[in-house]
């Protein structure tokens, strides 16, 4: 059997992890290179061990590869795909790590070959630390890790991805395009929206900032981790994702509204039952992700 070649476009954190989990696993069996946006970070990638190769030149990075994973901001992703087109062979299967699906596919289905398979994909794996010196090769482990399969690539193309990826150890399901949109922007994409609003908040509390600023603690610091994420990313998410980040966020808002109400009634039991209704379903929804885990190990 030929030598797998992998390439890697954004050898960040989620690039770097997935180069460093399949080096580790299947060693000199397959072949990484990569693109990064900077030379030290294509130093670094190489340094980490996370691809064999990293440098400039497109035709090297992602001629001869079997499967492109591409993992830049959501935005970079399709005028990416063309410019690499004229350098992959037939039957190269592009996959990628965007927050965002339906964006991506409208438009790389006016412009791919028919014998170049697209397998969207979807990694909700993270930290709040960005670039490859932040990957890890256990990023993947036991994390949701979305197939999206409705793009007309052939079943021996989902088999080829899928014998590389499994290597990963994550947790792969399958959901259409629009339910990952919908489903991506309640439990990620409004999270880190609201994390970034209260630090903002923090930011608007006036004469009292610096006492705020002297008295914070694991609360604060524990809710609002995953603001520290990487800002062109997330900005590029809220482009591609809008209806259905809009449509939650006014959710969000008219939940918020009822408690500010609330408050002002100074009505005590809908504030209790409040907080006990959210902490029985976030308990529950907890032990049932724990189970599952069991279950699937």
């Amino acid at each position: 059997m030929s030598r797998m070649k992998l390439a890697i476009i954004g050898v960040g954190l989620i690039g770097g992890s997935l180069g460093l989990c399949l080096k580790d696993k299947l060693g000199d069996a397959i072949e990484i290179t990569g693109l990064c946006r900077t030379q030290k970070s294509m130093d670094n990638a190489m340094r980490l061990g996370a691809v064999d190769y990293a440098g400039p030149d497109l035709e090297k990075v992602v001629g001869g590869a079997d499967i492109v994973f591409l993992s830049p901001p959501v935005l970079q992703i399709v005028p990416m795909i063309e410019k690499i087109l004229p350098y992959l062979k037939p039957g190269t299967i592009l996959t990628d790590a965007g927050s965002t699906k339906g964006y991506i596919w409208e438009h790389l289905q006016k412009i791919l070959p028919k014998d170049i398979y697209y397998i969207a994909g979807h990694p909700m794996t993270g930290r709040e630390k960005s670039g490859v010196t932040a990957a890890t090769k256990d990023l993947f482990r036991g994390k949701a890790y979305v197939i999206v399969q409705d793009t007309g690539a052939p079943q021996e193309a989902k088999d080829k991805l899928m014998s590389v990826l499994k290597y990963t150890e994550a947790n792969f399901l399958s959901l259409d395009y629009a339910a990952h949109d919908r489903c991506a922007s309640v439990i990620s994409h409004i999270p880190h929206l609201t994390a970034a609003a209260l630090v903002t908040l923090l930011a608007r509390s006036g004469s009292d900032r610096e006492s705020c600023i002297k008295l914070i603690g694991g609360g604060f610091r524990d809710t609002t981790r995953i603001a520290s994420s990487n800002a062109d990313m997330w900005a590029d998410i809220c482009m591609t994702n809008g209806d259905a980040i809009v449509n939650n966020l006014r959710q969000l808002q008219a939940i918020l509204q009822e408690v500010t109400e609330a408050v002002e009634m100074h009505d005590r039991q809908f504030i209790y039952d409040y907080f006990t209704a959210s902490r029985t379903l976030r308990d529950s929804i907890l032990e049932d992700a724990k189970e599952q885990k069991i279950d699937a190990n």
